[in-house]
Parts: C-alpha cells; sequence; structure tokens
C-alpha cells in the first residue's frame, strides 16, 4: 500500500488525517488522472460524479473534493447522499469520465474517506492509484484553467431515482405479501432502501432510518444486527436485511432470528443461479475467510470455488479475469457482475428476496443447505510479521493442528495488511478444540516472534 491509498481507497479520521486540505489535492491529481485515462470523447470536457454518505464531515470534504476538481476544468455532478454503488452504476448511466464517493463505509462517523471509480465503474488498478499517489507527493504543477476553461457544478440529488429504477428491473418477481424489516445503518440507505422495497409490493419496517450526521452504523447495520433480529421477533418478519454507511453489504435476519451471512448469501444465490443457468462456469469467487461449510456446500452441489486473498477487490479481479459472475466475502460484500461493478447491499438483497419468493419457502430453510462451522480466531503481536511463514517451529505446530483437524477443518495462518499481527484462524465442528489449537499456534506463534 502506499502512503495515501490503503485497500480500499483514502481513509482517516475526517479532518485530522484527511484534512480538507489533503481532499483537495486529491481532487485536483484524481480529477487529472482518471480524466487524461478516460477514453470518453462525447462532451466538450470531461464530467465526473461525487457522491456522499451521511455522516456530518461528508460536506466539508465534499466541497474541498469538487473545488479542486473544478480547478482542474472538469464539470462536476454532485449526487448528493446516496450509496456507493449507486455512484458505481450512475457513471455509467451518465456515460462520466470518472466517479468519487465519500464514505468510510462501516466505519465510526468521525472517520471519513475517498474511493474513486473509472469510468466504467470499477474501483481503480493499483496503477491508477500509484499515478494519483505520485501527483500527491510531488509539486504541484498540474493544469490550472481560467475563464471558461474552470469546471461548472451541477447538483443532481434526483439522479439516485434512476439507480433505484435500475435496481428494481434487476428481478421480475414481485415482494408482495413479504414482511420485511430493514435496518439502514443511519446510511446512505435510509432514504433508498425502504422506498425500493416497498415500490415491489413488500411491507417495510425501517428503522436506523433516520441519519443525522453522527449515528450512521452507531449500535446497528450490517455490523450490529442485534435490535434488527429483535424487531424481526416481534413483528414475526419474514426477514431482516441490515446495510452497512454506503450500503454496499448486506447482512440478513431469518423469520428466526438467525443471522445469514455473506458466506450463506453467496451459498443460496449461487444454488439457485446454478439451478437457473445463471451462474458463469458453475463457479463461486470468495475469499480465503469464507467459511468451510460454504466450500463442503458448494462442493456437494457441483459448484466450483475460486479463493482469493482477504479484500473484495482481490475478489472482484479474479471474478474479471476469470469470467464469473458471482462472488463476495463473508462480510456480506456481495458482487454480482452481471448488474454492478461493485459489491451492493440492496442490489444483493433483492436477488435474496428473489429466490425466497420464487422458491415459496423461508429464509431459515434456505440457509439450511449449508452447515456453518465454528470459527475461532486470535491476533497475535510480533515484531516481524514477515517471518512467521520461514519459521521451523511454527509450521511445525500448524501441521500438527492441520493433521488432527483433517477433512473436517481447516487452520489459516495468514499477516495482517496494517497492523503489526499475524492472525490465526481454525474451522472445525468442535469448538472447544479449536480454541486449543488456536492457542497452541499463537503461543508458538508469541514464542519464535515476538
Amino acid at each position: 500500500m502506499g502512503k495515501y491509498f490503503g485497500t480500499d481507497g483514502v481513509r482517516g479520521v475526517a479532518n485530522r488525517e484527511l484534512t480538507p486540505e489533503l481532499v483537495y489535492r486529491l481532487g485536483r491529481a484524481g480529477a487529472y488522472v482518471l480524466t487524461n485515462h478516460s477514453e470518453k470523447e462525447n462532451r466538450e470536457r470531461p464530467l465526473v460524479l461525487v457522491g456522499r454518505d451521511p455522516r456530518i464531515s461528508g460536506e466539508m470534504l465534499e466541497s474541498a473534493l469538487v473545488a479542486g476538481m473544478l480547478s482542474i476544468g472538469v464539470d462536476v455532478i454532485r449526487l448528493g447522499v446516496v450509496s456507493t454503488p449507486g455512484v458505481a452504476y450512475l457513471i455509467r448511466n451518465f456515460e462520466a469520465s470518472a466517479g468519487v464517493m465519500i464514505s468510510a463505509s462501516h466505519n465510526p462517523f468521525s472517520d471519513n474517506g475517498i474511493k474513486f471509480f473509472g469510468p466504467d465503474g470499477f474501483k481503480l488498478t493499483d496503477s491508477l492509484e500509484e499515478s494519483i499517489e505520485s501527483l500527491l507527493m510531488e509539486e504541484d504543477q498540474m493544469p490550472r484553467p481560467e475563464g471558461e476553461g474552470i469546471g461548472r457544478v451541477n447538483d443532481r440529488p434526483d439522479a439516485s431515482l434512476k439507480y433505484i429504477e435500475y435496481l428494481r428491473s434487476t428481478i421480475q418477481t414481485d415482494l408482495c405479501g413479504m414482511d420485511i424489516v430493514v435496518d439502514c445503518a443511519n446510511g446512505a440507505a435510509s432514504r433508498l432502501a425502504p422506498s425500493l422495497l416497498r415500490d415491489l409490493g413488500a411491507d417495510v419496517t425501517a428503522i436506523n432510518a433516520d441519519p443525522d450526521g453522527f449515528n450512521i452504523n452507531v449500535d446497528c447495520g450490517s455490523t450490529h444486527p442485534e435490535r434488527l433480529r429483535q424487531e424481526v421477533l416481534q413483528r414475526n418478519a419474514h426477514i431482516g436485511l441490515a446495510f452497512d454507511g454506503d450500503a454496499d453489504r448486506l447482512i440478513a435476519v431469518d423469520e428466526k432470528g438467525e443471522i445469514v451471512d455473506g458466506d450463506r448469501v453467496l451459498c443460496i444465490c449461487g444454488s439457485f443461479m446454478k439451478e437457473m443457468g445463471e451462474l458463469k462456469k458453475d463457479t463461486i469467487v470468495t475469499t480465503v475467510m469464507s467459511n468451510i461449510g460454504l466450500f463442503k456446500a458448494t462442493e456437494s452441489m457441483g459448484i466450483r470455488t475460486e479463493k482469493t486473498q482477504v479484500g473484495d477487490r482481490y475478489v472482484m479481479e479474479a471474478m474479471r479475469q476469470g469470467g464469473y459472475n458471482l462472488g463476495g466475502e463473508q462480510s456480506g460484500h456481495i458482487i454480482f457482475l452481471d448488474y454492478n461493478t461493485t459489491g451492493d447491499g440492496m442490489l444483493t438483497a433483492l436477488q435474496l428476496l428473489r429466490v425466497v419468493k420464487e422458491k415459496a419457502t423461508t429464509l431459515n430453510q434456505l440457509a439450511q443447505m449449508m452447515t456453518q462451522y465454528p470459527q475461532i480466531m486470535v491476533n497475535v503481536q510480533v515484531k516481524d510479521k514477515e517471518k512467521w511463514g520461514e519459521n521451523e517451529a511454527i509450521r511445525q505446530e500448524i501441521e500438527r493442528v492441520e493433521k488432527s483437524l483433517g477433512d473436517e477443518g481447516r487452520v489459516l495462518v495468514r499477516p495482517s495488511g496494517t497492523e503489526p499481527l499475524i492472525r490465526v484462524m481454525a474451522e472445525g465442528p468442535d469448538e472447544k478444540e479449536l480454541e486449543s489449537h488456536v492457542n497452541a499456534i499463537a503461543d508458538t506463534i508469541r514464542n519464535e516472534l515476538s
């Protein structure tokens, strides 16, 4: 990773690491690189879309970002509060040169982030991020047009309705008769998701759908589904849907209050798509952190799984390279590549509801196609996380645990991408046995590397 860009754009505490001054420079550098890279030639000058989630720092950072872009000579459409996948879709709808989402996803309200998209609606390649980074690291010698050369800004908060109309078109099934509770995380989905589901005929109860700039992701949404579970059970609802702050993730709750995470959603939708002849190459792409139960279930269905390192960008990369159309993560970041170029919580919700409705069953019954294995993870702080792979004592301890688990479990040891940590994860049918195995490996790592 570079100085500014991490695994998902540029993030930090707003007005501390992510200052308006930095974001202004990001706006200039990003607009310069992306509009020069774009092959769009259908207008006099480049056009960039900018969206944000409702956290309080969004307007401040939006103003700085837009000012930087206008100073390069590009036109900007401000979309207002919209989801990250909404920006990805609207870039293509407007035939724009690029797009930017201002959001820190599931992070606390004090954080924020800048996420760039290319003209095709996909997140940037490493090389484009490196080009933007290099401009930030050197003296600004980018163009400064004057007079008529300065960019113009146009506010289009209504553009999100185009995205909602598009989402409606992705399923031909109405949702009449379905009682749904929606947790909008006081984020970007607050206005959009309840309206979308009601338009399709569902009876919708919306919770955490009143953003005030401070309450985004606070004890709610996809990372905190506890209240959603309570509401589903109290209302005897058919299903609960929880989004994160920028609505690119979905975690569901079934009618019995059980969590249906991204692995189960992939299993349910992948099985249905295969049955309907819609799953390309009968393959699902997911990460090494997905539950072993997903791999066992899909294997029994005749579905292949491609495993990538952790991170939705790696899932997307494998999908594009392999020609696959379904992939995602346990966290609920699911990519339906036939419909959008990034993980999309509302799109995922519709595809999941489609399966429930067309199979004329319940989400709980569908979830039984996959057995969720207990998963234990311990983080071990070390001095040098790169040395674990060459350590013989650690290797032998891992081999001992793998042999003990056999075909009924697995071990995954990997360094953190951002911290001086080694993450030790084990899965298997016996939780107490897993705890013993994970602690044994962790103790060996501490003894060898701390």
